[in-house]
């Protein structure tokens, strides 16, 4: 499997789409920064003004948005908890895997590494490389930004920043299993890119719970990744904290043995 890890891992840095992915992640938080310092401080505001983007009366009710924020706050405001980092990483695993079908490249992979269990692992594994990447990179920018345009919210605690990023990456990577399930059913970049979309920003899961909530059946629906990344502990206080690692566990092994068992069965 370390081979063909290796060889993923080489693809992987060859590849557009991974920088592509990283590069709109940053744009989302340039943006998400830029706009919130319009908004939120005085400065800001009174360039705001000067464009016609709010009035003078406006401004005070906007000076709040910022009460209670840290820079760990602000990452999982702009990533996670609406969903853009998953829909991002979710379409970059979907390019990734998609590749080896349309390109026939899986075939010779197949010939080489007969148990299929291999492939799917090596693809994991890569993914999840990819997203402790994504994770930190991405938090690093936060920080950076923070700094530039004048320390707008304090610094978070390291502690915290650990324990969220850890169980956010495993949770991350458990959605990223799902994408690599939804390729190797469909084979297909565009149902896998949409179906990215779709789970990623919870539209799917907003609807769901939505419709169950009348029967008064939708409370499982808050263990999915979607809600528990957007609801989940910022900080450790206790065991009921815990729950979000076994969350993310149980998903990974569930997609990646579904993916493992569909490839057995297909004719490659």
């Amino acid at each position: 499997m370390f081979n063909l890890l290796r060889m993923d891992l080489y693809r992987m840095r060859r590849s557009r789409s991974a920088y592509v992915c990283l590069g709109i992640l940053f744009l989302t938080t340039l943006a998400s920064y830029i706009l919130l310092w319009l908004l939120a401080t005085p400065q800001g505001q009174e360039t705001a003004i000067r464009i016609g983007m709010m009035t003078a009366e406006e401004t005070q009710e906007s000076l709040s948005m910022l009460e209670g924020m840290d820079t760990l706050t602000m990452f999982r405001n702009i990533n996670l908890d609406g969903g853009a980092y998953c829909i991002t990483f979710g379409i970059w695993v979907i390019l990734f895997v998609c590749m080896d079908y349309r390109s026939g490249f899986l075939k010779n992979i197949m010939a080489l590494y007969q148990n299929r269990w291999v492939y799917v692992g090596s693809k994991l594994l890569a993914a999840a490389l990819l997203n402790i990447l994504y994770l930190i990179s991405n938090f690093l920018f936060v920080v950076l930004l923070n700094a530039l345009f004048g320390n707008m919210v304090p610094q978070a605690g390291l502690g915290d920043v650990l324990f969220y990023m850890a169980w956010a990456w495993i949770l991350t990577t458990a959605f990223g299993g799902l994408m690599l399930l939804i390729c190797v059913c469909t084979r297909s970049t565009a149902a896998g890119t949409f179906a990215a979309v779709l789970l990623g920003g919870g539209s799917v899961v907003s609807m769901v719970q939505g419709i169950l909530s009348m029967f008064h059946a939708g409370d499982w629906l808050n263990y999915s990744i979607y809600m528990t990344l957007s609801n989940g502990p910022s900080r450790y206080t206790g065991l009921q904290d815990l729950k979000v690692f076994a969350v993310g566990a149980g998903f990974l092994v569930l997609y990646s043995a579904l993916a493992g068992w569909i490839m057995k069965k297909q004719d490659i």
